[in-house]
């Protein structure tokens, strides 16, 4: 029992040591399609999965470098309690500010777990709302206090409460 836990542990060792030294200073095209989604490069740019035709037809999934750049990180993977905090898929191709329409989505991506937690996942979601002319922290709150007018407003693009060109970067949403 003992020399399996040896055996174990220098495994795990071996494994975090390649994995840092791979990590270090990775490019997207590099990285396995089953941590690419919600990845960020050395660059700082985004990570996207992308799909396209094989030579057999089939279609194959790669990891491409968005135009995207994230201003306060880089060489991120996130996690997969992250992930599962804020509903995101990290399988899915492309991004769509569409998810925000989702009132159970809108709901884990303003929960304590998702935005106080993610700050990668939540600045990606701060743009796309952005893009919409939605504040994200307004959302929440009002995601918060009444679920129902939320999704309404934002169906209709009437919940641009604050103009965005001058908000603010997104911060922790008091629950």
């Amino acid at each position: 029992m003992a020399s399996t836990l040896k055996y174990s542990m220098v495994i795990f060792f071996a494994s975090a040591l390649f994995l840092q030294g791979t990590l270090g200073n990775f490019i997207c095209e590099d990285l396995p399609t089953n941590v690419c989604g919600f990845a960020i490069a050395t660059s700082g740019k985004r990570c996207l999965l992308e799909n396209s035709a094989g030579e057999d037809g089939k279609v194959e999934y790669q990891c491409k470098t968005s135009e995207f750049v994230v201003g306060n990180m880089k060489e991120h993977i996130e996690t997969d309690e992250c992930v599962d905090a804020c509903g995101v898929d990290r399988n899915s191709v492309g991004i769509s500010s569409d998810a925000l329409l989702d009132s159970q989505f809108t709901f884990k991506l303003c929960s304590p777990a998702c935005y106080q937690k993610c700050a990668n996942i939540v600045d990606l979601y701060f743009n796309l709302s952005a893009g919409e002319g939605v504040y994200l922290p307004d959302l929440c709150n009002k995601q918060r206090s009444n679920p129902h007018r939320a999704m309404i407003e934002l169906s209709s693009n009437g919940a641009a409460l604050e103009d965005v060109a001058d908000a603010p970067a997104p911060s922790p949403v008091s629950f």
